[in-house]
Parts: structure tokens; C-alpha cells; sequence
């Protein structure tokens, strides 16, 4: 308990009595020691509370800096994800375009130039931004994913005016398409040879081969890539058993090297029909069918004719 008694205006008597016991002790202060005890205990307060304040903002400033690291690293990761996407669509987009070859060759239709092709047609209006502020790699990044949408943007309408243009023209000559050898003979095994220039296997001379070699296991089923007629069935040299068919228009297909043939001279085929077996007949190195397409009896490579794929 205190007690203050007023001795004079210029000193304070305080009294300080224990509750507990009976003892009292006595303090006097002058009024100008009073005051600088006070100043001084505001001076420590202010600085207490300045030094708190100042903890805090520092606190929050680095909280505040980190989220915002955070959500740079967040955007950052989300542009480089927006660009892989991006890349895989371009891929896609490379995928569309060789079948849109492979569908003008089956049309006649004259293909597209390759600088308009890279080029495309139209594009898209991308907003722009006020990136102020932003990291130098991030604005980079986020430059290069519009450059990239804009691009493809292209291309696909590009590819969209193509397939317009090839629907109206198979859809008026899809007559002459049944004949065109555009499906693999073989649903299974690997490409072993291409079309071109390689060496024999035999005596390792470069010679020009004019088909290709699929490596397939001896009992694989081969199918007419065309409508057509069989013009011969039986042996031939080093082709062994062999098989060609007229498909018309100047289309002639040859499948050698089988086990079995399937079909007999002058038997009328449609696309997909069962011809032969694969094998080993006559100058083979293995297993394996080769195959040969020509038009007007120039070779040609089977690979650019190919559109569907394996038979379905």
C-alpha cells in the first residue's frame, strides 16, 4: 500500500507499508529528480516500443518477401509448364501436317509451299501486358510462350484450310482414292530398309533399293494396301515367292519373299484383303517381306503413301 504525503512544493514523500507485516519504509523525491526518473523512463519506453516497431515491420517486410518469392517461382514454374505443353501440341501440329502431305499425294492435289507452311496463315492477337517490374528471365520467358502461341496459331489455321480444301476434293474423287496403296501391307514388325541408296547384305556394294523391307516373323499376315487385280502370283529369281498387283491409274504393288500366297493371277482384291504369309523365299537374308509400290512403272517410295497406318 502507498501512501504520499506532501512535505513541500519542492519535494514527495512516498510511503510503502507490507501488507504481510508491520513493517514501513519511507522515500522523498524532489520534484526535479522526480521528473528526470519520468523522462528518463519515456526515453527507455519510446525506444522500447521504436525498436519493437521497427522488429515487426521487418518481420512482416521479410514474410511479405518470401510470398512474393514464392509466388515468382510459382509463375515461373507455370510458364515453363505452359511452354512444354506448347511444344507437345507444336508436335502435334508436325504430325498433322505429314498426313496432310500424305493425303494431297493420295488427292493430287499440289502441295503446300514449304515457306507458307513454316509461315502459316493469320495468327493470334495477344494482349499486352505492362510487365514493369518483372524479372528480366520471366518477361523473356513469357515473350517467347506468345511468340510460340502465335506460331502455331498460324499453323493450325493453316492446316484448318488445308483439310477444307482436301475434304471437297477426296469427297468428289473418292472413287479414284480406293486404288491409291496407302495402308502398310503388315500390322506388325519394324522397318528394316528403307527406300534409297544402301549395302547389299550379300556382297556390300552400294545398290539403289527400291522398296521396303519389313522385318516380320515367318507366318505374318500381308493385306492389299488398295483395291486392284493380281497380275502375277507365283516365283520370280531372288524374289522367291511373289506377288504384284494393278491397283489402275498407273499403281502396280509387289510383295516378295513369302511363304504362301493367298491369292491367284487375274482375282479381284479390295483394300484390306488377305494376300500372302511372310517369309524367307528365294535371295533373303531372313525373315522379312519386301515391298515395292511404282506408278507408270517409276518406283516409288512407299513410305509417302502411307496414311492409316496399320490395317484397323
Amino acid at each position: 500500500m502507498f501512501r504520499q504525503k506532501k512535505k513541500s512544493n519542492k519535494y514527495h514523500n512516498y510511503i510503502i507499508v507490507s501488507e504481510r507485516d508491520s513493517g514501513m519504509q519511507h522515500f522523498h523525491f524532489s520534484r526535479q529528480k522526480l521528473l528526470t526518473v519520468s523522462g528518463i523512463a519515456v526515453i527507455f519506453i519510446s525506444i522500447a516500443l521504436f525498436l519493437s516497431a521497427d522488429a515487426l515491420t521487418e518481420i512482416l517486410y521479410k514474410t511479405k518477401l518470401k510470398n512474393l518469392q514464392e509466388n515468382y517461382q510459382n509463375l515461373t514454374q507455370t510458364l515453363v509448364d505452359l511452354q512444354t505443353q506448347l511444344e507437345d501440341v507444336s508436335g502435334q501440329v508436325g504430325i498433322i501436317e505429314k498426313k496432310d502431305l500424305a493425303i494431297r499425294t493420295y488427292a493430287g492435289l499440289p502441295q503446300i509451299d514449304q515457306d507458307v507452311r513454316k509461315m502459316g496463315i493469320g495468327g493470334t492477337k495477344i494482349k499486352n501486358v505492362n510487365m514493369d517490374g518483372i524479372a528480366p528471365h520471366v518477361t523473356s520467358l513469357i515473350s517467347e510462350i506468345e511468340m510460340d502461341v502465335d506460331a502455331l496459331s498460324r499453323k493450325v489455321k493453316l492446316e484448318l484450310q488445308s483439310y477444307n480444301s482436301m475434304f471437297n476434293s477426296v469427297r468428289n474423287h473418292s472413287d479414284n482414292l480406293k486404288i491409291v496403296p496407302s495402308i502398310r501391307p503388315v500390322q506388325e514388325g519394324y522397318l528394316g530398309s528403307g527406300f534409297g541408296y544402301r549395302e547389299d547384305p550379300f556382297n556390300g556394294k552400294v545398290r539403289f533399293h527400291y522398296g521396303l523391307d519389313f522385318a516380320v516373323n515367318t507366318g505374318t499376315k500381308i493385306y492389299s494396301p488398295a483395291e486392284g487385280k493380281v497380275k502375277f502370283a507365283g516365283n520370280q529369281g531372288g524374289f522367291g515367292k511373289v506377288i504384284k498387283i494393278d491397283h489402275g491409274n498407273g499403281y502396280r504393288t509387289i510383295y516378295a519373299h513369302l511363304s504362301k500366297m493367298k491369292v491367284k493371277r487375274g482375282q479381284q482384291l479390295q483394300r484390306g484383303e488377305l494376300i500372302a504369309i511372310s517369309g524367307n523365299s528365294g535371295r533373303s537374308a531372313g525373315p522379312h517381306l519386301h515391298y515395292e509400290v511404282h506408278q507408270y512403272g517409276a518406283p516409288q517410295n512407299p513410305m509417302e503413301y502411307f496414311f492409316s497406318g496399320y490395317l484397323k
